[in-house]
């Protein structure tokens, strides 16, 4: 057994043996409560204090895949896996938008709070995104952006912001942070994961727009869910779909390509597509916050 990296956080040997002992000694708790009380007895916290729940269950079972560990049998109260996305009519196609941004202002970037409203941002996602839906893992929020018009408010776009991918070169050589740096303030990064105008919403300039909003919006959200305030924003694009000129218009900076291994590097299967690596820093001096010894969560503007 060697060390361990998942998800931001290097396990030393002892950990993994304490994480064998729980799962030995303590089977009746359950995979779930299992991984509450791992994350109590290692610390493993979000920067508010909130234990990581879900990431430690990913760790238990990363280790039960490789041998490490055996979980008890999960408590079957329904389908095993991830579950499809109920389609309704309620995301069926609307009829078109066009025109400039400007004529749809003022345009509200809503986070998705309620049951009802995330059931219908999942479906938009699932029906019109080309990657679907997944299960964000980490620290996440989902947004609308609407418009009023004379029929009532209406949807334009959907947007999630997750957690960061653990290792990317080129973004891990533009910051020149060492490992130690990257462990300590990886969750200053927030990911845009997805990022859909739906397909009948055809504004010039909207997708643009909402990424600037984004910008200036998403800190005081993050910082008010999770307890404190990210400093740089990236994402990935698929230049085989995408190119990309939004986030450009919007001042994001291009840093090169990722290598084909997934979000979590070594965690995930090899030969994804190939995907440009854009930054927005949120803060000045971002490479200098982000590897510094300490953090104080105050952004300098």
């Amino acid at each position: 057994m060697i060390p361990l990296t998942f998800s931001g956080r290097t396990f030393q040997i002892h950990e993994m043996e304490l994480l064998q002992e729980l799962a030995r000694d303590y089977a009746a708790l359950g995979v779930t409560e299992l991984a509450r009380t791992a994350c109590e007895l290692l610390n493993w916290t979000r920067p508010s204090g909130g234990l990581k729940n879900h990431e430690c269950r990913l760790l238990l079972e990363k280790l039960q895949q490789i041998g490490v560990l055996s979980l008890p049998a999960i408590r079957t109260t329904g389908r095993r896996g991830p579950r499809p996305v109920a389609i309704s009519a309620d995301s069926d196609a609307k009829s078109v938008l066009t025109g400039e941004v400007s004529d749809y202002f003022p345009i509200e970037l809503k986070l998705v709070e309620s049951a009802e409203q995330g059931r219908l941002w999942r479906q938009f996602i699932e029906r019109y995104h080309y990657l679907g839906y997944r299960v964000p893992m980490g620290a996440h929020l989902r947004y609308w952006a609407q418009t009023k018009t004379t029929s009532g408010n209406r949807v334009l776009a959907c947007l999630l912001w997750t957690s960061p991918a653990w290792s990317m070169a080129p973004r891990d050589e533009w910051i020149g942070w060492t490992a130690s740096e990257r462990q300590r303030h990886l969750q200053r990064v927030v990911n845009n994961a997805r990022f859909l105008v739906l397909p009948w919403v055809r504004i010039q300039g909207l997708a643009s727009h909402l990424l600037a909003r984004s910008a200036r919006q998403l800190p005081g959200d993050w910082q008010r869910t999770y307890g404190y305030r990210p400093l740089l924003l990236e994402t990935l694009v698929d230049t085989e779909r995408y190119s990309g000129t939004c986030y450009r218009a919007a001042n994001w900076i291009a840093l090169g390509k990722t290598k084909g291994r997934g979000r979590m590097d070594r965690h995930k299967r090899a030969n994804l597509p190939v995907k440009e690596i854009l930054v927005f820093p949120l803060c000045r001096n971002v490479q200098l916050r982000l590897k510094q010894p300490t953090d104080s969560g105050a952004l300098a503007r």
